[in-house]
């Protein structure tokens, strides 16, 4: 007979595995709408792809250690398996901010510049947009993660669901000065670019104010994006600055609950908000 402790194990197992497939379905859906009714020639459709492209690596950056670890009822993790957690959370965080924030810019041409729109954002250049996104986020995780492997290790606990660069680097023997100063200028760098999007948006809210056909972009499309944007920077800037300042005793619930909550609700929420709001993809019969 199963006991109490079993059955709750296999209760979590079952739910977080179906949140994970619903996550999956529901990203993979939506990218396959957007292909299937050819709106691909569309700049915002090409971001919302690779948004949700890039949910789908969030999601599976998480999802099946945490199910591994309570099938077999273990929670150990090996070095390589660790610095290659750590390489895809981190893939995920960087290119989730660049995204949003040439989505911000993508919205501002199309709201406060709408005769010049296809003339500043051509397929071409869009395209380039996500190359260079994905390539910059790359060079990022590839700094972080040699920084971090030259580094003797004096203890192998970590107090966290899953393989954090700094809750790796603080079990270093040596000096870490060079891992702080990374992590402090992509950290700065990353948060800064919210302050771009906070111009844009700045910009155009102004523009959606003055004619009704400006306000309806921007419900349907700049609503979805600040709420994408908000809850997104909201999590990852309570667990930065917790993993970094916080006691590890106090508001323990709060913190495991913030620490995963980016990787999992962002990738959840994401295409949801977007099918729903946009209205070519709402009025499709394929969702």
């Amino acid at each position: 007979i199963m006991d109490g402790f079993s059955l709750t194990l296999h209760i979590y197992f079952v739910f977080i595995l179906i949140l994970y497939l619903f996550t999956m379905f529901i990203n993979v859906t939506l990218i396959c709408a957007i292909v299937l009714e050819k709106m691909l020639h569309d700049p915002m459709y090409l971001f919302l792809c690779n948004l949700c492209f890039n949910g789908i690596i969030g999601a599976s950056s998480f999802y099946p250690k945490i199910l591994y670890d309570i099938l077999v009822d273990s929670h150990v993790i090996t070095y390589i398996g660790c610095l290659t957690q750590i390489c895809v959370i981190y893939f995920y965080v960087y290119c989730e901010c660049t995204n949003l924030t040439v989505m911000a810019y993508d919205r501002y041409v199309a709201i406060c510049k709408p005769l010049h729109y296809h003339c500043n954002m051509t397929i071409r250049k869009v395209w380039t947009l996500i190359l260079l996104t994905w390539l910059f986020s790359l060079l990022e995780v590839t700094i972080g993660i040699v920084l971090t492997a030259r580094l003797p290790f004096c203890s192998v606990d970590i107090d966290k669901f899953y393989c954090s660069n700094w809750a790796v680097v603080k079990l270093a023997c040596v000096d870490t000065t060079l891992n702080n100063l990374y992590g402090f200028i992509f950290t700065s760098y990353n948060f800064s670019q919210m302050i771009l999007i906070l111009i844009s948006y700045v910009n155009i809210i102004k523009a959606s104010l003055r004619s009704q056909a400006g306000r309806r972009k921007f419900m349907q499309t700049c609503i979805p994006h600040l709420i994408t944007l908000s809850n997104f920077v909201i999590s990852l800037l309570f667990d930065v600055m917790y993993a970094r300042y916080g006691s590890n005793t106090s508001l323990l619930a709060l913190r495991n609950i913030m620490s995963v909550e980016f990787l999992v609700v962002p990738p959840l929420i994401n295409p949801i908000i977007y099918g729903l709001n946009l209205s070519q993809i709402r009025n499709s019969n394929r969702i």
